[in-house]
């Protein structure tokens, strides 16, 4: 075990962290999934982290679903960065709930356990919008979180993520620990799992749309009725979040990670068929669910604490995702559509 410590000094008489990053030891679960990959990259180029100080648990090796994983990968680490999640889109989620519950609900907790036993300096846990109660009034404020239950396609995921939160204020109540959580909303970008259905809407709409232009193909369906709302964020925009609050942020109440911007799945279809030039005929599969009616964040907490704003809009977030989604080919096209470890809402 190693000794609580802390990094400050005095600029015009206020206490600041002084090189925050410097010789930290950092265990990032998923971090080489799609979130987790590009966060590893900004702490290596723009954190100045060295890599061999960076500890990234694969699934296929580390299952942190065991008490012993997770002894094992917080051992000698001074920040743990929670990524690791078992996520899907809507089909996934009605198909796998008790695993979408167990599986998220025991990696987290007991990794928090272990983190707190290491005397892990900070513990950074990632929850997700599906958290929020079905019926959140627009935007969704961080102190709406309990006041409902989830939309029933997710609960088992959002519930499972947000007892997380529930850990880290006791584990800060009794123990002192720590640890903070975030609400980031969906994500999207190049590196998105693209699986038929592992994939969140946005590389799913991409990927049927680009296909079926390549195929000559002259209509595409898509799930719902296209009236639910969404807000998107890019990944590389949910990591300066993240690293902002990793370095900023030290209390209880959660926070949410987003735009603040919202869109209609419907809009958001003509969208992706504009951007990819996709010319064939939408048909909405309405006996598919829509899931939770509406999505859209108050960022303003996050802005407040740790300055964070969102740099990139949906169209411009959306032609990089599409053009990296074409230029996939071979084993890197076969990547796009595999189980990914460390996928994030």
């Amino acid at each position: 075990m190693r000794s609580w410590k802390r990094s400050f000094g005095i600029d015009g008489g206020e206490w600041i962290r002084v090189g925050f990053w410097a010789n930290k030891r950092i265990l990032v679960t998923g971090g080489a999934g799609f979130l987790g990959s590009f966060l590893v990259e900004k702490l290596i180029k723009e954190k100045k982290v060295d890599p061999r100080r960076i500890r990234v648990p694969r699934s296929k090796d580390v299952d942190l679903r065991r008490w012993e994983s997770c002894v094992k990968a917080v051992e000698d680490m001074d920040i743990v960065i929670h990524l690791a999640a078992k996520v899907g889109g809507i089909g996934f989620n009605r198909k796998y709930p008790a695993t979408l519950f167990y599986d998220n609900a025991i990696m987290g907790i007991q990794l928090m356990e272990a983190a707190r036993r290491e005397r892990v300096e900070k513990f950074v846990a990632i929850g997700t919008v599906c958290a929020y109660p079905k019926y959140t009034p627009v935007p969704f404020k961080e102190e709406d979180l309990w006041d409902g239950y989830p939309e029933e396609t997710n609960a088992p995921y959002g519930i499972a993520k947000k007892i997380l939160l529930v850990q880290a204020q006791a584990y800060r109540k009794q123990y002192g620990f720590n640890a903070i959580f975030l609400l980031p909303v969906n994500l999207y970008g190049p590196r998105d799992n693209f699986h038929p259905e592992y994939s969140h809407v946005i590389p799913a709409l991409i990927n049927k749309m680009v296909d079926a232009k390549l195929e000559g193909k002259n209509e595409v369906v898509v799930w719902g009725t296209g009236k639910p709302s969404r807000e998107f964020l890019y990944v590389e925009d949910a990591t300066e979040g993240i690293l902002a609050a990793t370095e900023k942020y030290d209390k209880p109440d959660p926070i949410n990670l987003g735009t603040g911007n919202e869109i209609t799945i419907k809009q958001l279809v003509d969208l992706i068929v504009k951007l990819t030039g996709f010319a064939g005929k939408i048909i909405w599969d309405t006996s598919r669910p829509d899931g939770q009616p509406r999505r859209c964040l108050d960022t303003s907490r996050a802005k407040k604490e740790f300055e964070f704003e969102a740099k990139t809009d949906l169209t411009t977030g959306l032609k990089k995702t599409i053009d990296w989604y074409k230029s996939l080919n071979g084993r890197n096209r076969k990547r796009a559509f595999e189980k990914v470890d460390g996928n994030s809402e």
